[in-house]
C-alpha cells in the first residue's frame, strides 16, 4: 500500500481522476484478478472449485480478488443456501460478463498481434 503523501501516490491519482481506464487498468494489474473472472465465468463457483482451478493461489488472496470484485460489481455473491454448512456462490454480473468479453478480445490481440520478448 502506498503512503499517501507519496509522489506516486498523487501521480496515481491524478492519472486515475484524468481517465477512469487507468483505475481500470491498476484493478486488472492485481494478480489473478482476471483468472478469478474467467474461472468463475467458466462455471467455477465457489471457493473450494475456485482454488482447485487456480492450484497457486493462496486462501487469502483469493478471498481478497472476490472480494475486490464482488466490490466492484464484477461479481455477484449469493449466499441466500439454507445449508449446513452454510453455502457461497459466485457468478459474473453482467457488467462483469460485458468486461470479461472486452478481455478476452485482448486476450487474442495479445495472442495474435503482439510480440513479447522472451
Amino acid at each position: 500500500m502506498r503512503k499517501l503523501t507519496s509522489t506516486n501516490y498523487y501521480n496515481q491519482t491524478f492519472l486515475e481522476e484524468k481517465c477512469t481506464l487507468n483505475e481500470l487498468i491498476n484493478l486488472l494489474s492485481k494478480r489473478w484478478l482476471t483468472e478469478v473472472m474467467f474461472s468463475i465465468e467458466e462455471g467455477n463457483n465457489r471457493f473450494s472449485t475456485l482454488k482447485e482451478d487456480l492450484k497457486h493461489i493462496s486462501d487469502n488472496i483469493l478471498a481478497d480478488r472476490l472480494k475486490l470484485l464482488e466490490q466492484h460489481k464484477l461479481i455477484i455473491r449469493n449466499d441466500n443456501f439454507r445449508e449446513v454448512p452454510s453455502r457461497v456462490e459466485y457468478s459474473l454480473s453482467e457488467t462483469g460478463s460485458k468486461l470479461s468479453e472486452l478481455l478476452d478480445g485482448l486476450c487474442h490481440f495479445s495472442e495474435t498481434e503482439m510480440e513479447f520478448p522472451e
